[in-house]
């Protein structure tokens, strides 16, 4: 495809850290194109430096093209079915940021998806070294169990706004921890699969004045393995680690610090390795596949598989 047509659908951090994206692959691959915004009218002022690139701006769905190659759906959670819907017959294809929805018994064929088309969910710290050096490591080795932390504090994510007033914040937007870090499970998915068996607590304990919940625990039954998942919004210092037991090494990997440490062995691994580069593979992946060149892995299926583990 020499031109796309893109239309973003909702312009928070998340969707402009897309655009600012897409700009430089276009530009990297000499493709032409255009971008489209859909906004409430009550989202934050757009980046003066991406105005230029913006072809038009719309604040009503029906005024919109239906000839897009690529909708990005960049809006809270709780408004992802109704823009899907929506966007189904404007659109080939759809960059669909996590989670898919709120809640997974959702009726796909409800949604009248074209056949030809591309729908991926956005899973992109499977795209980080960390993530790919384990799965080349753990598919050759016996793995007896694996203890996953994501802990960090709301009110740092986001310091330009009132974390009060955030999704995240919200059980009626879709917010929660438990949902907000489906990356933790969409990861293990990536390792290890689907678990035969999930248990589950999670509840408000801290004092952040939140509806939504701020602390999930989980265990999870797999044939031959344990897992173990703990995520917060309260933790004061940020940890988003795994460690894998196996017969000969215990292994460590740290999103934060990008690096691998084999700890029976005494080795460290680190990384080049950015958010933002991890994001920009992704997006060049997810081009792939419009292009015919790369498979989608996480189409909305898988991505609602693991949205039902998330829910225990």
């Amino acid at each position: 495809m020499d031109k796309y047509k893109i239309c973003v659908i909702g312009l928070g951090s998340i969707g402009t850290q897309h655009i600012r994206n897409m700009i430089e692959i276009f530009k990297k691959k000499n493709k032409d194109f255009t971008i489209d915004l859909l906004r409430s009218g009550f989202g934050t002022k757009m980046d003066t430096q991406l105005e230029k690139y913006i072809n038009s701006i719309f604040y009503d769905v029906n005024m919109m093209p239906n000839d897009y190659d690529v909708a990005f759906i960049t809006n809270p959670t709780s408004l992802h079915y109704s823009t899907i819907a929506d966007f189904a017959m404007k659109s080939k294809n759809m960059f669909i940021e996590k989670p898919v929805f709120c809640r997974s018994n959702i009726d796909i064929s409800t949604l009248k998806l074209k056949p030809s088309g591309v729908y991926y969910v956005a899973c992109p710290l499977r795209y980080t070294k960390v993530i790919q050096y384990l799965k080349n490591y753990v598919e050759s080795s016996r793995v007896y169990c694996v203890r996953v932390v994501c802990s960090s504090y709301l009110p740092e994510w986001r310091t330009l706004t009132d974390y009060r007033k955030s999704y995240s914040a919200s059980v009626e937007q879709g917010g929660g921890v438990s949902i907000d870090l489906v990356h933790e499970w969409d990861y293990l998915y990536y390792l290890f699969g689907k678990p035969r068996k999930v248990l589950n607590l999670r509840g408000t304990y801290s004092d952040l004045g939140i509806t939504s919940d701020d602390l999930s625990v989980y265990i999870a039954e797999y044939e031959n393995m344990l897992v173990e998942v703990h995520l917060d919004y309260f933790g004061r210092v940020p940890v988003r680690e795994l460690e894998i037991y196996m017969q000969n090494d215990t292994i460590k990997g740290d999103f934060i610090n990008s690096q691998i440490k084999l700890i029976k062995r005494g080795e460290v691994l680190k990384f080049e390795d950015t958010k933002g580069c991890y994001k920009m593979r992704e997006l060049e992946y997810f081009f792939d596949m419009i292009e015919g060149k790369a498979d989608n892995h996480n189409d909305i299926e898988t991505a609602l598989e693991v949205l039902k583990i998330t829910e225990g």
